[in-house]
């Protein structure tokens, strides 16, 4: 095949991709970016609503999942193979980032389990549904979000969150390594701050706090959910071939930073 007989428009033709927290955000970007280039997708969320939705948009098919519960997580990746024949790519993206997990000094127990289970243990079970497709077929790309902030600290922490984004970056690289001969690619979605509804909902109703993390940002503003998902895209492709258990950062320069521009 020569360069100029690939359409790079369709780099995801024939592919069944898996995504969770599909609903909003980057989830949603990426169902959208994913769709564009030719992939039948597949949304899980717990929101069924925006769910059904994005699917609708996307003309692909909604699973409503409990991302912490095994048997609604393997019944997605179940029906994704059985609707469209095969689970080639899983973004595990689903996530939570609640007010009551802050310093921790004041963050409880309860609080710190619950993020765990969504942001990790969802992953787990993701990973793991999604490998009992990928490894008979000897193909596959996994995608798991985690965060700038499994690379560096922030004194303005959220413990459980940043906790949960660290092992999820530290599972990636090791499912990488260990399914690599099978051919199957594992790596890990590092986002730097991105422009959500959350995110705007948050900052709106505190500048400083908004400021305060704005002044790291090399590229002096947050990402976009499109950005995002325009890398999610390439690590889904045959462009990331020889990409596997890598800390994929799309953080607009923070974590490489010590001084920012003016």
């Amino acid at each position: 095949m020569t360069v100029a007989s690939i359409d790079l428009a369709q780099r995801l033709a024939g592919r069944v991709a898996v995504i969770t927290g599909g609903g909003s955000g980057i989830g949603l970007a990426t169902a959208r970016r994913f769709a564009a280039e030719g992939a039948r997708v597949v949304i899980g969320d717990v929101d069924r609503a925006a769910g059904e939705a994005a699917a609708a948009e996307v003309d692909g098919l909604f699973v409503a999942v409990d991302v912490t519960d095994e048997a609604q997580v393997d019944a997605l990746f179940d029906a994704a193979a059985e609707r469209y024949g095969s689970v080639d790519i899983a973004f595990n993206n689903a996530g939570i980032s609640p007010p009551d997990d802050d310093s921790i000094e004041t963050t409880e127990l309860p609080a710190w389990q619950r993020v765990q289970d969504v942001n990790l243990k969802s992953v787990y079970l993701c990973s793991r549904a999604a490998l009992r497709h990928m490894v008979p077929a000897g193909r596959g790309s996994i995608i798991n979000t985690a965060s700038f902030v499994a690379v560096l600290g922030s004194a303005t922490s959220q413990i459980s969150y940043t906790a949960s984004k660290g092992g999820v970056l530290a599972m990636s690289r090791e499912l990488g390594v260990q399914f690599a001969r099978q051919g199957i690619r594992v790596n890990a979605l590092c986002p730097g701050p991105v422009d959500t509804p959350l995110l705007q909902e948050l900052f709106a109703a505190d500048q400083e706090r908004a400021q305060r993390r704005l002044v790291h940002v090399p590229v002096g503003r947050f990402a976009k959910p499109e950005e995002l998902a325009a890398a999610v895209a390439f690590l889904a492709s045959d462009d990331a071939s020889f990409i596997t258990g890598s800390t994929f950062l799309v953080d607009g320069g923070i974590s490489a930073a010590y001084v920012t521009p003016l």
